[in-house]
C-alpha cells in the first residue's frame, strides 16, 4: 500500500491545487457558505478517518443533552438509503449508516439521530421537524464547506498530526494543513496517558494554533467489560478469542488487549467493511467474538454470532474537559 501511495507522489500537487481553490473560492465568498440561526458545532478532521470522530461525537451528546434538545447529522456512510433519515425503532445500519445507528442505540430518545449527504437540506428539514431544537452536531463535516458551522472542532491523532502527513492520494489528508486555521478547537485524540507537559509543548508548538485556537489532547478510555444485548464479560476472565475489526485504525484497540496479556487472534478489515457470506460463516465457528461498537452495529443482525458476539465499549477522556466544557457549553448559551 505503502508503495502504490509513493507512485502516485506526482499527482499531489494537482490535488493540493484543486482543495486549496476550491477553499480559497469559499474564504473569498465566490462559492456560498450558509450560515444558520441556531448553534451548528462541526466535529471533523483533515485525514480520510480514524481520529476518533465517533467517540468525540457522543462525549459532546453526553455533554448537552440534558440542557438542550441536540441533534446529529451525519452523512450515513454506506446506508441502502438516500436523502434525509432521522433514526426510530425501525432503523438499522442499512438505513443510517453504522456510526449514526451507534448514536441512536446509545441515545435513543435523549436526542434526534439524522442523516442526509446534503447538509444544507438536512439542516433545513431538522428545523422544519422541531423548532425548538437548540444544537446540531455535524458529523464529519469539516470539508463540507457549503455549512457554516458556528463552532468548528478538529481531530488529529498523537501518533499521526496532520501537520507531519501528506495529503492523498500519497498521505491521507483531504484538504492542505492551512484548513486547520477554520477550526475553534484542535483535540489531539489517542494520547497516551502518560503524555507530559513537554511533549505537550512540542506538540502545540508543531501545531502552531492561531491565537484564537485553542489546543485540547484526550485519550481514549476501554471499559474492563465486553458487552453485547444481553451479558456482560470481564476482560480478565476471557481465555481465548478473535478480535474482528472494520475501523481505520485498530491498534490503539490491539495494543489496549495486549497490554491485558489477552490470547488473541486478530481479523483486520477496511473501515465500515462490508462482511461477506463466506466471512460471517467463518466467525460463526468461533467459540467468542469480541468486536467494536461501530461494527457490533452491522454484525449483530447476524443470529449466528449474536450469542458470541460482544464489543468493548470506549470513551473520550478531556485533559482540561472543564475548560473544554465552558467553550462549548458558552457557544451553544449565547446562540
Amino acid at each position: 500500500m505503502k508503495l502504490f501511495r509513493n507512485i502516485f507522489f506526482p499527482l499531489v500537487p494537482l490535488y493540493y491545487l484543486a482543495t486549496w481553490t476550491r477553499n480559497k473560492l469559499y474564504d473569498l465568498g465566490i462559492k456560498k457558505s450558509k450560515s444558520y440561526d441556531l448553534p451548528v458545532i462541526c466535529v471533523g478532521n483533515l485525514s480520510v478517518g480514524g481520529t476518533g470522530k465517533t467517540p468525540m461525537i457522543e462525549y459532546m451528546i453526553s455533554l448537552l443533552y440534558e440542557s438542550n434538545i441536540v441533534a446529529t447529522l451525519s452523512r450515513g456512510y454506506k446506508r441502502k438509503t438516500s436523502g434525509f433519515q432521522i433514526a426510530n425503532e425501525n432503523s438499522s445500519v442499512g438505513t443510517v449508516g453504522d456510526e449514526p445507528f451507534q448514536f441512536y442505540n446509545k441515545f435513543k430518545e435523549k436526542i434526534i439521530v439524522s442523516v442526509d449527504s446534503d447538509r444544507q437540506n438536512g439542516i433545513e428539514k431538522l428545523q422544519l421537524n422541531n423548532d425548538l431544537l437548540d444544537v446540531i452536531l455535524l458529523d464529519d463535516a469539516f470539508q463540507h464547506r457549503k455549512v457554516k458551522a458556528g463552532f468548528n472542532i478538529l481531530l488529529t491523532t498523537y501518533a499521526n498530526l496532520y501537520v507531519n502527513d501528506y495529503l492523498l492520494p500519497t498521505g491521507n489528508l483531504r484538504e492542505p494543513k492551512s484548513g486547520a486555521k477554520r477550526a475553534d478547537i484542535i483535540v489531539v485524540t489517542k494520547c497516551p496517558t502518560t503524555l507530559t507537559d513537554t511533549e505537550k509543548g512540542i506538540i502545540i508548538s508543531q501545531l502552531k494554533p492561531k491565537s484564537n485556537q485553542h489546543v485540547f489532547f484526550s485519550s481514549i478510555k476501554y471499559a474492563n467489560q465486553v458487552i453485547n444485548d444481553n451479558k456482560k464479560l470481564e476482560l480478565e476472565k476471557i481465555v481465548k478469542f478473535i478480535l474482528v475489526t472494520g475501523i481505520a485504525n485498530s491498534k490503539p484497540l490491539e495494543d489496549y488487549l495486549h497490554s491485558k496479556n489477552l490470547n488473541f487472534k486478530h481479523l483486520s478489515f477496511k473501515d465500515h467493511h462490508d462482511f461477506t457470506k463466506k466471512e460471517i460463516a467463518s466467525f460463526s465457528e468461533e467459540n467468542l467474538i469480541i468486536t467494536t461498537e461501530k461494527d457490533f452495529m452491522r454484525l449483530r443482525q447476524y443470529d449466528s454470532l449474536k450469542p458470541k458476539l460482544y464489543y468493548l465499549p470506549i470513551e473520550t477522556q478531556i485533559e482540561n474537559a472543564m475548560e473544554f466544557n465552558t467553550l462549548i457549553k458558552n457557544f451553544v448559551s449565547k446562540n
